[in-house]
């Protein structure tokens, strides 16, 4: 099957800002992709460009196998789209903003009708604008980017800002839309957990290259083992960094918690090497737990810090 999505070579500068530098990416029929990373990384920039907001400096970018020049009011109804934010009319309901977004793809009120069940607004449908909580804000926008049946869903972070029942909310929607097998989404977060819970495919980018890529396996099997090792010290986290230099496996620091952590393929033959190296240096243990690895994890292993940083 022909990718969706398309985007070859592209970089994107902004004065003294390489935003995105040298991507690739390719999304087919049906396929849910993330682009985690991040502020700052390029996530919004990419999807921009995707969208046709943007233009590349240098790179191509296919939509249904095609460019945007010449194609605009084809691929424009093409995709559903939701920005980080969204701007309502305060003094429209609900069910009147559908409507109002419903004219510009000459849809009837059963369309609408439609969408309210599945983003679970129906009960506030004669609800003005202004009094949604910010989950529901998030839902009648998700259901405006979806009013015209769309092949390809981008949704530029979706839930940043919700509670976690909100988030839970939205995620619930995209699951059932997955489902269906008949939409190709583009999710930019910087919520490791969104991406695990709702993409076949995950883009880790970082200052506008993308760093990693693969299915959830593929990327928690990559760089380093799949057991993460956690520990702190009885002495200041600061004695670590006098010994990390000879530790047989690469330590990392957390300063925020006071404690360190390494990657293990293999618990059972590396973990007590690593406890005879604590051992050797006289480092006694206060705590140590043993975990399965993430894509934090692997962010901080590529990048040296974490996602939330």
């Amino acid at each position: 099957m022909h990718p969706v999505i398309e985007v070859r070579d592209v970089y994107k500068s902004f004065k003294t800002v390489d935003a995105v530098r040298g991507v690739d990416l390719a999304i087919h029929p049906g396929q849910f992709v993330a682009l985690l990373g991040p502020n700052g990384a390029g996530k919004t920039t990419l999807v921009e460009m995707i969208e046709g907001i943007q233009h590349p400096d240098r790179g191509d970018i296919f939509v249904m196998g095609k460019p945007w020049k010449g194609n605009e009011d084809e691929l424009h109804r093409a995709i559903g789209l939701s920005l980080q934010e969204t701007r309502f009319i305060d003094k429209l309901t609900v069910k009147e903003t559908l409507r109002l977004f419903a004219s510009f793809y000459d849809l009837d009120g059963d369309r609408v009708s439609e969408i309210l069940a599945t983003v679970g607004l129906a009960e506030k449908q004669d609800a003005y604008t202004v009094n949604l909580s910010g989950g529901q804000r998030q839902r009648l926008a998700l259901g405006i980017a979806l009013l015209n049946r769309p092949r390809i869903l981008l949704l530029d972070e979706p839930t940043t800002g919700l509670d976690p029942n909100a988030r839970r909310e939205i995620w619930s929607i995209l699951l059932d839309l997955k489902a269906r097998g008949k939409t190709s989404l583009l999710l930019t977060t910087h919520y490791m957990e969104e991406a695990e819970q709702l993409c076949d495919y995950i883009m880790i980018l970082d200052h506008g290259k993308v760093l990693q890529e693969g299915t959830l396996d593929q990327l928690l099997e990559a760089k380093t083992g799949e057991k993460i090792i956690e520990f702190a010290l009885e002495e200041s986290g600061s004695s670590i960094h006098r010994f990390a230099s000879d530790s047989p496996f690469p330590i990392h620091w957390d300063p925020r918690n006071g404690r360190a952590s390494i990657a293990i393929a293999h618990i059972e033959s590396e973990l007590p090497k690593f406890l005879r190296f604590l051992e050797s240096h006289r480092a006694q243990l206060k705590t140590m737990e043993c975990r399965r690895k993430t894509l934090d994890d692997l962010f901080t292993v590529l990048t040296g810090r974490r996602l939330s940083e």
